[in-house]
């Protein structure tokens, strides 16, 4: 039985997977000449968008593993017939963690204690909890579950509402119910926390335009953890210049967001650069990722993630 090949960028990859029997692990970003003519898995940079699958067409690839959840766009640039697996697994912690990171500065004034430290202000304010709060989760995959579990000791309402209303086991192994998007107006007004954690598709592009935002509350946090585009930006900013809702977000469109744009500057806002996934727990599990993908290769089974094609 011949060896394995499996490309790699040159990101601490290779060391982190460490040994791996009847595997040539052998180094490839993308961007210059492929290392062999035929590769059984091509690991693309973490950076670099969808547009640097197009260079597999130079090469017989058996499978792309992505590093990221999100793979909006990829079969624009992925050579008809390659099949792609995302990185389920490897970001829902992180990004879980930032969600809630971001939610609790946000509620509890962190950005304007900073600010007034910065200028050694001992500034007394009250502000919102956490606890007691009515917290929407949209959108119910492997993130907002994440998020849902590290509520679970904030003492707070969840709510549930994705593509399509059912019962579903959360992390905890309880059966709860899950509103669907029909439900979506209903379920803002009633929110004081909503966190958003979608998938970008043609259904969820703009899905939170003038009227959604209209639907919330006055003093409702929006929390965009998703994609920028699932949100309008500018009817974002008309209702956060208004001062009538509080966002933190760690997507946004456009992005990277201009030095000159007008989100900079609305009140009640709190802007990460999109690093909800890229933590230190990304390496060890993509890399564990990337091992029970050779394994499964090796065993001849299916692949997990598969997200574009199919595994004859």
């Amino acid at each position: 039985m011949s060896d394995l090949v499996v490309s790699l960028p040159a990101e601490g990859l290779r060391e982190a997977i460490g040994e791996v029997p009847d595997v040539e692990f052998v180094e490839w970003d993308l961007a210059g000449d492929a290392p062999r003519s035929s590769i059984d898995i091509v690991v693309p940079p973490y950076w670099g968008g969808n547009r640097q699958l197009a260079a597999l067409a130079a090469v017989n690839a058996r499978l792309v593993q992505w590093q990221s959840i999100g793979y909006n766009g990829a079969e624009k640039y992925l050579p008809a017939g390659v099949p792609l697996a995302n990185a389920a697994t490897v970001h829902e912690a992180s990004t879980a963690e930032l969600a809630l990171g971001l939610a609790l500065a946000a509620q509890r004034g962190i950005p304007d204690f900073v600010r007034a430290g910065d200028a050694h202000r001992w500034e007394l304010r009250s502000y919102p909890s956490i606890a007691d709060r009515r917290v929407l989760l949209v959108g119910y995959g492997g993130v907002s579950k994440a998020i849902e579990a590290r509520l679970a000791g904030f003492e707070t309402h969840i709510t549930r509402i994705a593509r399509t209303a059912r019962e579903e086991q959360n992390l905890a192994g309880e059966t709860v119910a899950v509103r669907g998007f029909a439900e979506l107006a209903e379920a803002l007004a009633e929110a004081e926390v909503v966190m958003i954690a979608v998938p970008l598709t043609a259904e969820t592009r703009g899905m939170f335009g003038a009227a959604e935002l209209a639907a919330l509350p006055d003093g409702a946090l929006l929390v965009n953890v998703a994609r920028g585009p699932v949100v309008d930006t500018d009817a974002l900013v008309a209702e956060l210049q208004a001062g009538r809702i509080r966002a933190a977000l760690d997507v946004t469109d456009p992005e990277p967001l201009p030095a000159d744009h007008p989100l900079w500057d609305c009140p009640n806002t709190l802007i990460s650069p999109h690093v909800g996934g890229d933590s230190t727990a990304m390496l060890p599990r993509m890399a564990a990722l990337i091992r029970r993908q050779i394994g499964r290769l090796q065993a001849g089974e299916r692949p997990e993630n598969l997200v574009i094609g199919d595994w004859a």
